[in-house]
């Protein structure tokens, strides 16, 4: 190895022994982007940049579990994607049902697909549903795969959800009105169930949410990465664990 590979590796070791086991996230999101910037950047074809960032993914996800992080929510491809060029969209949906078979040949991880699967091909749509199935009993780290996923859309599905078993116990809406809450709300979202992100990342420099987990990131803590998705290393992670632990979390303003 030459020296500055020496070098990286003493830093990310030192890196990784200076985090408190008890300031590690126990969920965090990450908005992959930069896939296809990475591509134009390489003078690669756009599918080649959607494949390198899809084995990033599977590589981040072992480093998660080498930590002990126990959520993980990928933003793989959100409902506003679902418009770009067709030829792009088949290629990006044909490495997403690649990536999702090789997460389930892994047998390390619990997928559980978040977002709208009716605006999906159908094929895909089912390969998430049976992946779900598939590794329901996985002990290792819960993977909640963003696809065909939008934040508003997710809070008016939930919302759809509430009224239509409220109608089922037949309440009025004036007494859904006068009792909702904040947590009659949260059990209708996709993630039901699950605890809100402690950190969320996003990669390629950009500085905003896009929709990503909307509701549940009210009180989450953000770090922005300039490395692109595909290049996003194992040091940049560390060092994104090493800034939350850093901070101090407030709940409230």
């Amino acid at each position: 190895m030459s020296l500055p590979g020496v070098l990286y590796r003493l830093y990310e070791r030192r890196l990784q022994r200076s985090l408190v086991p008890g300031r590690i996230p126990g969920h965090i999101g990450v908005v992959v982007d930069g896939n296809r910037r990475w591509a134009r950047l390489a003078g690669a074809p756009t599918r080649e940049g959607h494949q390198a960032g899809a084995d990033k993914i599977l590589e981040f996800l072992g480093w998660c579990g080498d930590l002990g992080i126990k959520v993980v929510t990928l933003y793989m491809l959100s409902t506003d994607n679902m418009g770009r060029s067709e030829d792009e969209l088949r290629e990006l949906l044909g490495v997403i049902g690649n990536t999702l078979d090789r997460l389930g040949e892994g047998k390390n991880v619990r997928v559980h697909p978040v977002g709208a699967l009716e605006t999906l091909p159908a094929d895909l749509a089912a390969k998430l549903r049976s992946l779900e199935k598939q590794t329901a009993a996985v002990e290792g780290v819960h993977v909640n795969v963003a696809v065909g996923y939008g934040g508003r859309r997710e809070i008016v599905d939930a919302v759809k959800g509430l009224l239509r078993h409220a109608e089922t116990d037949g309440k009025s809406l004036a007494e859904v009105a006068g009792t909702l809450t904040v947590d009659d709300i949260s059990q209708y979202l996709y993630t039901s169930g699950q605890p809100d992100p402690d950190l969320v990342i996003r990669t390629s420099g950009e500085q905003r949410l896009s929709g990503f987990l909307m509701w549940q990131s009210a009180y989450s803590e953000y770090y922005f990465c300039e490395a692109l998705w595909p290049d996003f290393r194992r040091l940049d992670f560390l060092r994104a664990l090493r800034d939350y632990a850093s901070r101090q979390r407030r709940f409230g303003a």
